[in-house]
């Protein structure tokens, strides 16, 4: 198992492949991204869709949901709140500020058409119909509750998701085996949703799946709107995603382990 020091190590290097990879083999694979994230949120979805109650709806939700996760970091693509961690190589003067920002545009843009594209599958496919139709009354109501977050509430989960997504990529390099790197990503992204915290690019799949699910199914979504989903819910998150990725984990790691006095 590597270290904490040696993870950062091994994440400058990393971290500056990723911002100074080509536009257009990172945008390709942040649409992945995007949709692997989007699967994730689709199976958890699913599999939580008839619990009893909302304890049980979010434990259950959270064993389905870090295998979008699992698809990014082992299968290869670009994730908006997992690249937050290239702050470390900027501050050790491996890459430059600007194409670090770069990456993020290209990566978020990328992340949203993933996300939109499953949204539009699951949707015109039906398969919102699971449960009688109760999924997609539950796909609605969730978007709605989303887009209705105050600043603060998405900026301050927002922060919290992303300490805890970008522990799971940090937990990752910890191990060299595959097992080993599924169960370090596993637990982290449990928690994050266990909690009810607040990720933008699983956002950009709950809610464009709401509209979707609405349109398709004829269910009422009151309070629902894209003011709502670009300014309450994708901004203040995105935001606090950046914080806590950016700054609470790869900032302090690097002053920790990178810096020099």
């Amino acid at each position: 198992m590597k270290s904490p020091a040696e993870i950062a190590q091994k994440y400058v290097q990393v971290g500056k492949a990723k911002a100074e990879a080509k536009a257009s083999q990172t945008f390709l694979l942040a649409i992945m991204a995007g949709a692997f994230i989007a699967l994730g949120g689709l199976g958890s979805q699913i599999a939580s869709c008839l619990a009893d109650n909302a304890s049980s709806a979010r434990v259950i939700s959270s064993v389905v949901f870090p295998i979008g996760l699992f698809m990014v970091l082992v299968g290869g693509a670009e994730l908006f709140t997992g690249n937050c961690l290239i702050t470390i190589p900027v501050l050790k003067k491996e890459t430059s500020p600007l194409k670090m920002l770069k990456n993020w545009v290209i990566v978020y843009f990328g992340n949203m058409v993933g996300g939109f594209i499953i949204a539009a599958i699951a949707a015109f496919g039906h398969i919102y119909s699971f449960g009688d139709g109760q999924l997609a009354t539950n796909v609605v109501a969730t978007a709605v509750t989303k887009s209705g977050l105050s600043f603060s509430d998405g900026l301050l989960r927002g922060i919290l998701c992303n300490v805890l997504v970008c522990m799971a990529v940090w937990c990752s390099f910890a191990a060299d085996e595959l097992a080993g790197k599924v169960l370090a990503l596993w637990l982290p992204v449990m928690l994050f949703i266990i909690c009810g915290f607040e990720h933008c690019v699983a956002n950009m799949y709950f809610i464009p799946a709401g509209f979707l699910a609405s349109y398709v199914h004829g269910i009422p979504a009151d309070g629902l709107s894209l003011f709502g989903f670009f300014v309450t819910n994708l901004i203040p998150v995105t935001i606090g995603n950046i914080i806590g990725g950016g700054l609470c984990v790869g900032a302090v790691y690097y002053g920790a382990y990178l810096k020099k006095n």
